[in-house]
């Protein structure tokens, strides 16, 4: 295909994002290039955003859950680009029409005290490199209408990515089972999600190893500094002006965020 139509895509995207207007899907006209070619206007976008000053602090893992994959027809999770300016502090407040379409899941955050620049990254190799996890919450949006979304889709608008909570308390990996971690999201109080780790690949850090190993093979490892969030372990709940969240992670702690009226 010609470079021309992905370039148009991607500005398409970024458009959608400025005047916080969504536009109709867009996998049709990439059907023939696949995931590469979704990849392909991520990554345009990545670099167009970069010389824009924003910076690159980590990764996002989606599709982890084997109902999304299955949905989607899909073997393995998907990942995005995290921009510093995405991330959020506990209980902060998101501005109306930040997030097209929000939605929030509860997540494990990993935060990277090496690089993961080796061949094939095991399990060990994703422990010995983390510094500490946090309790996360994912304000995924779509700049495609209404969430008609498949896997091209997803994948071209950066993975669905919007904004991300870190909570304030760091938590080391050693004495934790991530896999059966408990998670509860409560919307004022209300449940609204609930799940554990073993929603998200079987464990957290399986969903690590698979972004460490599929960064290494693109020749850009993850780095030491760098925040991953690993995936959902429960289901998306949407977001509504004037909504407050608190999600809850066995051993981790809590984090929370609201959206303004």
């Amino acid at each position: 295909m010609d470079n021309e139509i992905f370039e148009q895509i991607a500005r398409r995207l970024r458009t959608a994002q400025n005047n916080r207007i969504p536009i109709p899907p867009i996998r049709d006209e990439i059907a023939q290039e696949g995931v590469e070619g979704a990849y392909r206007i991520q990554t345009l976008n990545t670099i167009i955003y970069q010389a824009q000053g924003r910076r690159i602090c980590g990764r996002k893992i989606g599709l982890t859950a084997k109902s999304v994959q299955q949905q989607l027809g899909v073997s393995e999770p998907d990942y995005g680009v995290l921009f510093s300016d995405m991330a959020l502090t506990d209980d902060e407040v998101v501005a109306v029409g930040s997030v097209l379409q929000p939605k929030v899941e509860a997540e494990v955050a990993f935060v990277l005290a090496r690089d993961l620049d080796m061949l094939e990254p095991n399990s060990a190799d994703v422990i010995r490199a983390t510094d500490f996890v946090l309790p996360a919450i994912e304000i995924v949006g779509s700049r495609i209408e209404k969430w008609n979304i498949d896997l091209l889709d997803t994948i071209a608008d950066n993975a669905s990515s919007g904004l991300f909570v870190l909570g304030g308390q760091p938590t080391k990996l050693v004495g934790l089972d991530l896999r059966v971690c408990s998670m509860v999201m409560e919307q004022k109080g209300i449940e609204v999600s609930s799940g554990a780790g073993a929603a998200c690949l079987g464990n957290p850090i399986n969903a690590v190893v698979w972004l460490a190993r599929k960064m290494s093979q693109l020749g850009t490892p993850l780095k030491a500094g760098d925040v991953v969030m690993s995936g959902a372990l429960g289901p998306m709940v949407q977001a509504n002006p004037g909504d407050a969240f608190e999600a809850r992670i066995g051993g981790l702690g809590s984090v929370r965020v609201g959206f303004a009226l």
